[in-house]
């Protein structure tokens, strides 16, 4: 599978498609990179997230949940022998946890764990994601700080 390194996903196979998206997911937030991410959402997309409760819209998403978690963690990595999903026609799931490096508000580093989930649409050429749930495991603190 070749991962390109921004643009929308242009896979054939569905999953080809949702291994794309959580490859430069786990990448992109990895280095805070909002644009390379923005576009494999599509604008109407719902989420869930750590730090919103709903969310309609691309601009939303990134302004009310990347733009405030993102520059606050370290380490971020989606497990991706442990990504499962499925598709057929135009629709395609999956789902695979994550583990990143949050801080206390003394910027002390805490394991912080997550699981993902992610809804993905073609539309002409390409794939889009229509919904994501990216939460953390339960116990997990709900607040990360970054380094101080």
């Amino acid at each position: 599978m070749a991962v390109n390194n921004g643009g929308p996903i242009q896979a054939v196979d569905a999953m080809d498609a949702v291994n794309e998206f959580f490859t430069r997911l786990s990448r992109d937030c990895a280095n805070v990179d909002f644009d390379s991410t923005e576009p494999m959402f599509a604008e109407d997309v719902y989420a869930f997230g750590t730090k919103s409760t709903v969310v309609q819209g691309r601009a939303p998403l990134r302004r009310n949940q990347w733009e405030g978690i993102w520059p606050n963690i370290a380490d971020f990595n989606i497990d991706m022998s442990q990504v499962h999903g499925s598709g057929d026609g135009d629709l395609a799931w999956g789902m695979a946890p994550w583990t990143s490096t949050g801080f206390d508000e003394s910027g002390e580093p805490y394991e912080r764990p997550g699981r993902a989930t992610v809804v993905l649409a073609r539309r002409g050429e390409h794939w889009e994601a229509i919904h994501t749930h990216i939460s953390l495991a339960p116990g997990t603190p709900q607040r990360t700080f970054g380094r101080k």
